[in-house]
């Protein structure tokens, strides 16, 4: 008999900070410590996603709590590009 694969997936918010010399800083608000960086965007998130796993297995191994994840809403940045002049030029 086949044995079913069960699979948990866990949701944290990560915070991705562009830095000034290039590349990202990335920290998880819900677990404190965690902080990585990557030269490019999909290095920083591949980082962080080991970090998140490293972390979470520390704990358990720990007998710690594991922090409920977040809801499974996501936030973006969105940029508006403002003409020169008109009303909202004092911003």
């Amino acid at each position: 008999m086949k044995q079913k694969i069960v699979e948990k997936i866990l949701r944290y918010s990560a915070i991705f900070e562009p830095c000034e010399e290039g590349g990202f800083t990335v920290t998880v608000p819900k677990l404190p410590g965690v902080v990585t960086e990557g030269d490019t965007f999909e290095e920083a998130k591949t980082n962080v996603e080991d970090a998140i796993k490293g972390y979470l297995e520390l704990l358990s191994e720990a007998g710690e709590s594991i922090p409920e994840p977040d809801s499974h809403s996501f936030s973006a940045m969105i940029d508006i590009r403002l003409p020169r002049g008109g009303a909202l030029a004092g911003i």
